[in-house]
């Protein structure tokens, strides 16, 4: 049992190192086009990263907040707002910075509270936004770098279909035009289906956003004359 353990102890980083060695000489058949791929996919890695981490319902919306913001008017009944305006201020997600902006024009119409609600809520929008241009960059470019890999490969392979023919320069044609193009699509297939999950889960952040916020102008607006 013991020498079974220990042997697949061994085994296990022989096979990692062979796993890698193997994708590194998948890698070197592409050519020079692995190059900008390479750097394309670490882009749009960053991006999917940092929006992962950004879309986050704790730096927009937070759930407690999000029911605070809901029970403002009976918070203010009760005594027991201040605590609430001061999370506002801190400004640690996109609600409580809107918020803290319909706070600070409380008393005046709804009108005028929507008003500057909105002028601030474009700038986070932008915010919620920041990172999508990578994503659709990258899946335009990942599958054109692997079709100028592809059209290299063709070269290199006609160069190899001379008179006297060259079936080793022939067969680094066609492994230089496969690679490219699979690295391509890998690259931008993983960054459609992020794009479209960020853009939906943007699309739903922000129609929380209008409907909370919305909510509180009602409730901060200037009260209606009885005259």
């Amino acid at each position: 049992m013991i020498s079974l353990i220990e042997t697949t102890g061994h085994l296990a980083p022989i096979a990692t190192l062979e796993v890698l060695k193997s994708s590194w000489e998948f890698l070197q058949k592409g050519g020079t086009f692995m190059i900008p791929l390479g750097i394309t996919a670490i882009a749009a890695t960053t991006a999917i990263l940092y929006k992962f981490l950004s879309l986050a319902s704790n730096r927009v919306v937070p759930a407690q907040l999000a029911r605070q913001v809901e029970n403002f008017q009976e918070l203010v009944a009760t005594d027991r707002v201040e605590p609430l305006l001061r999370e506002f201020e801190k400004g640690e997600s996109s609600l409580a910075r809107l918020a803290a902006v319909a706070m600070r024009h409380r008393g005046k119409t709804q009108r005028e509270i929507t008003a500057a609600v909105e002028a601030s809520a474009r700038q986070e929008v932008a915010r919620l936004h920041a990172g999508i241009s990578v994503l659709d960059i990258s899946i335009t470019i990942a599958p054109l770098l692997g079709l100028l890999g592809s059209a290299s490969g063709l070269v290199t392979i006609f160069q190899g279909l001379s008179e006297a023919v060259d079936h080793l320069t022939i067969a680094r044609g066609i492994a230089e035009a496969l690679t490219t193009t699979i690295v391509g699509l890998a690259i931008a297939v993983p960054c459609v289906v992020a794009h479209g999950v960020f853009t939906r889960r943007i699309e739903v952040l922000t129609v929380r956003l209008e409907a909370l916020l919305a909510d509180l102008a009602y409730v901060c607006q200037k009260p209606a004359s009885n005259n």
